[in-house]
């Protein structure tokens, strides 16, 4: 740059302090301004303080409204004693209270409570649930959570609930209990159709739930508890895990609706659908809350007011067992393709078929004769034998490019500066050609084993199996298990340090130290000082994955730690077996067959060239990137 350009630029900039300084408002503007700006927020403020006081008398006016329209029509109903009825068999008991005719209480048998440590699951009591149902008259709204209804034909799975308006006019709901997790029922409004418009047809539903805490680790449960949905078209979705959300709008019609958490669920079903702009709420809920997520479902459901049909819908409270919500399809009355076995989250569709078609089947056949513990090594076995002959192919393509290592170096040795990086590509190539060597064949059979490492990831979290089931030192495999703990949360560990997310991350570190001595005896010139930069990334991805892992189950943590042990150990025999003396006298024949057959080394060269063409096009892309980027900043 000359003296005038830097005389110029001076004078410009100058020129643009000046003005800014001259410009700028004065301390009384500035103060006055303030004040301004202050006021106007004060009074947004309040603004938006009234509107809420206003949107919450209306939502009271509107409650009090149907509670006034319901007391009309139901006077004798509004009063009275709840009394609860209790229907149960051999899996699952549910309390039901005359208040409302709603389940109050619903426990699921046979399986621990991880938190309170009684023998069943607890799944709500109380005031966790509510269900309540609006019927919009002509002339009034009568909503079910307001009555006191009167018990008949009750028996151990059967109950039928009244309440009565007067003149012949009445609602019944009746329950009757099959003989595992799923629970009938019909709802029917007798003797009043006349207080109906012609037109009428839904009915609206308010259901809400608290959803209690039952694991150990309420970090990793709460990442799998979700609010889920099936739409009638087909295929399930859910509402965020981790973000709140009030009131999402979905459009489409719906099957059913599941609070769940990770692996149990209440779940509704409706006999035709729920309508569409069926609004969903999810609140994630603060730790030591003893819950995790406050889930609130606003429905319209299909409503006969001459009673002829009644509305009918099925409840499901149980555990997230994909075999047996397959079975809860079957025992559904409703005929319908509900695909309840998708709360059992299996991962994205290939590793989703990957699960749905291998791994559960191997797992319920070796759950009949092993403990989970071994059921879990004996899995990665079987899969460490399948990819076994990939892993052996990756080995020997790296073992190949080892022995022609120093072959290469001498072949790429006039081409070491980095300017010659291009023609020293294309010398490695061409010696690979030679010799009938890929150097991704290394690569794409590694490739492979990936689907299979996150498809273990989606299941084993989600596998009930796992939950209370002991292994060695892990109590739980469906949790950490933890060998130091504490009562405050430090950040990125938390409260305690897994053994088994320990031994995963040291197992890491020893295969990546395996990895990088198999590719560094294969690396040639600058190659090798790039391979340096790589291995520090390589050995701090464990320290990533612990602070990743130290909350998930330690059943994940130990397959995962085996199945890094076997790869370590496979690669160290296949070391320890490979002559790398009688490996090079092969690929030398192999050289000589491919100089006396020139179409084959042809066909090679054109491959190697296609090869070296795209590595071309990919490093003329970045440079023109870099020359762009430099022009705009005036390079």
């Amino acid at each position: 740059m000359d003296k005038n350009s830097i005389i110029g630029f001076a004078l410009i900039a100058a020129v643009l302090i000046g003005f800014s300084w001259y410009s700028r408002p004065s301390e009384a503007e500035q103060r006055a301004q303030f004040v301004k700006d202050s006021m106007a927020q004060v009074n947004r403020a309040k603004a938006e303080k009234a509107a809420k006081a206003a949107a919450f008398q209306r939502q009271q006016a509107a409650k009090e409204k149907v509670q006034q329209d319901t007391t009309a029509m139901f006077y004798s109903a509004l009063t009275g004693q709840a009394q609860d009825i209790t229907l149960k068999n051999g899996k699952i008991e549910l309390t039901l209270s005359t208040k409302g005719a709603e389940v109050k209480k619903a426990v699921v048998k046979n399986y621990k409570d991880n938190i309170t440590e009684a023998k069943d699951v607890t799944l709500f009591q109380g005031n966790d649930q509510s269900l309540n149902y609006t019927l919009v008259a002509k002339e009034m709204n009568i909503s079910t959570a307001d009555l006191y209804f009167t018990p008949s034909e009750v028996s151990d799975t059967t109950v039928t609930f009244t309440a009565q308006a007067g003149q012949g006019k009445s609602i019944s709901l009746s329950y009757r209990l099959g003989k595992d997790y799923l629970l009938r029922m019909s709802f029917r409004a007798e003797g009043m159709a006349g207080l109906f418009a012609p037109n009428t047809n839904k009915m609206s539903i308010d259901w809400q739930e608290k959803v209690r805490q039952q694991e150990k680790g309420f970090n990793f449960e709460n990442r799998y508890a979700t609010l889920t949905y099936h739409e009638s078209d087909g295929g399930t979705d859910y509402l965020s895990e981790t973000s709140e959300k009030i009131d999402e709008d979905i459009e489409a019609k719906i099957d059913w609706v599941a609070f769940k958490n990770q692996f149990f669920s209440a779940v509704m079903i409706a006999k035709d659908d729920l309508g569409e702009h069926t609004l969903m709420t999810s609140i994630p809920q603060k730790k030591d809350s003893g819950y995790l997520k406050q889930y609130q479902a606003k429905m319209k459901a299909g409503f006969d007011p001459s009673g002829k049909t009644p509305t009918e819908f099925e409840f499901y409270y149980g555990p997230n067992d994909f075999r047996l919500l397959q079975k809860v399809e079957k025992e559904s009355q409703f005929g319908k393709d509900l695909e309840m076995q998708r709360l059992v989250y299996l991962g994205w569709p290939l590793f989703r078929y990957i699960n749905r078609w291998f791994t559960i089947y191997v797992f319920d056949w070796l759950s009949k004769w092993f403990p989970m513990g071994v059921v879990l090594i004996l899995i990665t076995l079987l899969l460490k034998a399948i990819t076994y002959p990939m892993v052996k192919k990756s080995y020997m393509s790296s073992a190949k490019m080892r022995v022609l290592k120093p072959k290469l170096d001498a072949a790429t040795k006039q081409f070491d500066g980095p300017e010659n990086q291009m023609q020293k590509q294309q010398a490695m190539m061409s010696e690979y050609a030679k010799y009938g060597v890929s150097p991704l064949s290394g690569c794409l059979p590694m490739l492979i084993q990936m689907p299979i490492w996150i498809a273990m990831f989606n299941f084993v979290p989600n596998a009930i199996q796992l939950r209370g089931q002991s292994f060695l030192w892990m109590k739980d495999l469906s949790t950490y298990d933890p060998i130091f703990q504490w009562n405050h949360n430090i950040w990125l560990i938390g409260d305690h340090l897994s053994l088994t997310c320990v031994l995963f991350c040291a197992a890491q570190i020893i295969y990546s130290w395996f990895t990088m001595q198999q590719q560094k005896d294969q690396m040639v010139g600058q190659q090798a000082e790039q391979m340096k930069a790589m291995q520090w990334m390589m050995y701090l991805m464990p320290l990533m994955f612990f602070f990743m892992f130290n909350d998930y189950s330690s059943g994940l943590n130990f397959y995962y730690f085996v199945s890094l042990i076997l790869s370590a150990a496979i690669m160290f025999v296949l070391r320890k077996t490979t002559n790398d003396e009688k490996l090079l006298a092969i690929l030398e024949a192999r050289y000589k067959e491919n100089q006396s057959n020139p179409q084959k080394m042809k066909g090679m060269m054109a491959r190697m060239q296609s090869l070296q063409q795209m590595q071309q096009q990919q490093m003329a892309a970045q440079k023109q990137k870099h020359n762009d980027l430099n022009k705009k900043k005036g390079l």
